[in-house]
């Protein structure tokens, strides 16, 4: 997965292209693509677009997966302290 990040209006997208597989499963990474962002945008702050986009290797990968995955792609600065 790519998660690509710029100043804006808090807007995202996803992307998967041919390269992931057919219909069936480009739906499928753009589902749990979705999925992962739901739950790993709200730690995020300021508002910030992003879009997020499958690779091939998305084949087999959970939702869990794709959350710990985008949690390290996130630079420090625009993730919010769960703990304060």
């Amino acid at each position: 997965m790519v998660l690509f990040l710029a100043p804006g209006s808090g807007e995202w997208a996803v992307v998967a292209t041919r390269r992931v597989g057919g219909a069936v499963e480009r739906n499928r990474a753009k589902r749990i693509l979705r999925e992962a962002w739901r739950q790993v945008s709200p730690q995020v702050t300021g508002d910030i677009d992003a879009v997020l986009v499958a690779r091939e290797a998305i084949r087999g990968a959970t939702t869990q997966d794709l959350v710990s995955e985008m949690t390290e792609l996130l630079p420090r600065e625009a993730v919010r302290d769960e703990r304060a």
